[in-house]
């Protein structure tokens, strides 16, 4: 195993859409380091340059950066790509475009969409393989130098290559890519069997499009980071965190940008999976709820469930794996209104952080859902540093009063409770719909709670999930950039064999495992990062003969007999929808391999620091405030969360405020604070 020298400080750095978080751990001494400052959108350089001055780091001391970005998925979603190209089989330009005949509404008559490449930048030429990979028309290569040239004169930048069926034999994007190695001017040349190898042209085309439209993106960013930190003094590599949780090094991250897509919630999941592991809580489901939007995700016996089929936006697969993370329109600056039919609704409009809630004192006009937690006592003014004045008070209440206490028939606090109770239904209903559709029971779970505003709602969601138990992480504010520090290396690789079992070469299929499993274990060697051990997750996707669908199949060993797929197969169908079949004729499609390369533990109890707890809960608490629950105004404890005594109980209501958001206990729930300095609120009264 390889392993770095230094003191062992290591760096995880999250760019959000409002803030960047920074952890700074060191692991010999066990001191912690947090910073929180705002994003700078337009290079988010700065901004991770801002969060290590905030907690003066001395970068030549630093063994290891992990950083997490947003920079891809902002590229796609705003549609700031460079420009490329597609050279492709003849006649099968407009896949991109066709796509699944699905529409942008469902029940919609109109909808635009533009694919990431246009279409007088899609070329074709003359080859063709057919399904099983055989040779039916050679490659031209006189047609792939022409159209290079012409791709370059209409000032592309980077080029993808995708003909029909290079899965199952990649002889012809080889070839090409050989071709245009000798006149393309760089190295963002993009073949699609070597991003994603398995069948559905239209995803794998899509994928590769994606992947060459953010790479020069991605790489330039990269390396001026890279470039900053060095200047600083910083010698070791920069880590970037992938969407499927793992990492991978800034040397080689560009090759395969499409894989940072979901980068960001992906380390958040990550984090939220190893907290559960040292807690013995392998069943979580992850809410993070931010300013703009919460994310969702499901962990099922300490592994996040990761899918090859997440959809950023309409027509937009990535067929890559990545954490599945669900996203739902609701967030601290989520817009409240009342709609023409005089119904109230919350979402997916924001604020955003500018110039966001009206109490944030930036110039915010429309009622949000901070402004209404903020009317019902829910945190402190004090803490916004804009906030606190009568001025500002006033404006809040003015303004829920004028666009939803009147046209409600209510009061300005009635307005606000049912602002927060529509925004709590909201994402309940995102929770159940993640956990329904991987065939789970939202009652088998605890709900892992972070985010800025996250641990403000879990409780009040829990109950209406029936979820017995919620989880607050140290700190839930910077919970992505923690997953930074703990993520572990990881290589994911899919191939498809497309065969029915009871004809399936077992022996090629070994083999493909095999492949994998090597390659794996080499992209990882290659790093020069300390790990302590090595594990493979194994699948297979399967399906029933003449099916779409696909079921994930997790696998014990590389080499399984065929009476193994069926009994494993027919288990995870009856698991998944609950119905026993007398006969399964079953197809086996895709081989997965996740390699991963586990990483030092560390200890997280020192993100509260140790010293500055409280002997006693009374003088952890910092005073009282009134707090309206249930149509009631309670009087109710503060406490400051850093005072806590390690292994803390008390019983709702109660606010527990720290530096990066606001914890609210309900009254009826119980808390309880373990050796890590996690807290684990028991809801009373879950709906069943």
């Amino acid at each position: 195993m390889k392993a770095t020298a230094g003191s062992g400080q290591v760096v995880g750095v999250d760019v959000g859409g409002t803030f960047t978080d920074l952890v700074m751990l060191d692991q010999s001494s066990g001191q912690v380091s947090l910073a929180k400052v705002p994003s700078t959108i337009d290079n988010q350089a700065f901004g991770v340059l801002a969060a290590l001055d905030d907690v003066q780091a001395a970068l030549s001391s630093v063994d290891l950066i992990v950083h997490g970005t947003t920079t891809t998925t902002n590229a796609v979603l705003e549609r700031k790509l460079s420009r490329c190209g597609l050279i492709t089989t003849r006649g099968f330009r407009d896949v991109l475009e066709l796509g699944r005949r699905t529409r942008p509404n469902a029940y919609g008559m109109t909808g635009v969409f533009k694919p990431v490449i246009p279409r007088d930048l899609r070329l074709e030429v003359d080859e063709r393989l057919d399904a099983a990979g055989e040779v039916v028309m050679a490659l031209d290569a006189d047609q792939v130098r022409a159209a290079a040239a012409q791709l370059l004169a209409a000032g592309c930048e980077s080029v993808v290559v995708h003909f029909l069926h290079a899965y199952a034999n990649p002889a012809h994007e080889l070839l090409a890519g050989e071709i245009l190695a000798e006149v393309w001017p760089n190295g963002y040349i993009t073949l699609a069997h070597q991003l994603l190898s398995e069948s559905r042209e239209f995803e794998r085309g899509v994928t590769a499009a994606i992947n060459a439209s953010v790479q020069p993106l991605l790489e330039r960013y990269i390396a001026r980071l890279v470039q900053e930190l060095g200047a600083r003094g910083y010698r070791g590599d920069v880590l970037v965190v992938n969407g499927n949780g793992g990492m991978v090094s800034s040397r080689t991250v560009a090759r395969e940008a499409a894989k940072t897509v979901m980068s960001g919630p992906a380390s958040g999941v990550m984090a939220a999976a190893y907290t559960g592991r040292r807690m013995g809580q392998p069943m979580l489901l992850t809410y993070d709820m931010g300013g703009t939007s919460t994310d969702v995700a499901l962990i099922r016996d300490a592994e996040p469930s990761v899918s090859n089929e997440i959809d950023i936006e309409y027509a937009m697969p990535v067929h890559v794996p990545m954490v599945d993370v669900r996203t739902v329109g609701a967030g601290g600056g989520s817009i409240a209104r009342v709609n023409a039919a005089g119904l109230l609704e919350v979402g997916p409009h924001s604020a955003g952080a500018q110039p966001g809630p009206i109490c944030y004192g930036r110039g915010g006009i429309q009622p949000t859902l901070t402004d209404a937690n903020w009317l019902l006592g829910r945190f402190n003014p004090a803490k916004l540093k804009s906030v606190g004045n009568n001025e500002a008070a006033e404006q809040v209440r003015a303004c829920f009063e004028r666009e939803l206490a009147a046209p409600l028939g209510t009061d300005v606090v009635g307005a606000a409770a049912a602002v927060v109770q529509m925004a709590n239904a909201t994402m309940a209903g995102a929770i159940r719909m993640v956990s329904l559709s991987l065939g789970a029971d939202p009652r088998d779970f605890a709900l892992f709670a972070f985010g800025g505003a996250g641990p403000l709602h879990a409780s009040a969601l829990a109950r209406e999930l029936g979820v017995p138990t919620v989880i607050v992480p140290c700190r839930p504010g910077i919970t992505n950039a923690l997953g930074c520090v703990v993520a572990d290396l990881r290589h994911d690789f899919v191939n498809t064999i497309n065969q029915p079992l009871p004809g399936l070469d077992l022996d090629a299929l070994h083999q493909v495992f095999a492949r994998q499993i090597e390659e794996g274990e080499a992209a990882i060697n290659r790093e020069s990062v300390r790990i302590e051990a090595v594990r493979h997750l194994l699948s297979v996707d399967m399906q029933f003969v003449g099916q779409t669908h696909l079921l994930r199949v997790p696998l014990l060993t590389p080499t399984p007999s065929r009476e193994d797929l069926q009994h494993l197969f027919e288990q995870v169908y009856l698991n998944r929808f609950h119905v026993e079949l007398a006969e399964i004729r079953a197809n086996v499609v895709n081989v997965n391999t996740s390699v991963i390369g586990q990483r030092p533990a560390l200890d997280l109890s020192t993100l509260i620091d140790p010293a500055g707890r409280k002997a006693s809960l009374a003088e952890a608490q910092t005073g009282s405030r009134p707090v309206y629950f249930d149509g009631h105004w309670h009087d109710t404890p503060v406490y400051w969360r850093d005072f806590l005594p390690l292994q803390a109980r008390f019983e709702g209501p109660a606010v527990v405020e720290q530096m990066d958001c606001t914890v609210l206990v309900e009254p009826g729930d119980s808390v309880s604070a373990d050796a890590d300095g996690n807290l684990l609120i028991k809801v009373e009264n879950t709906h069943v």
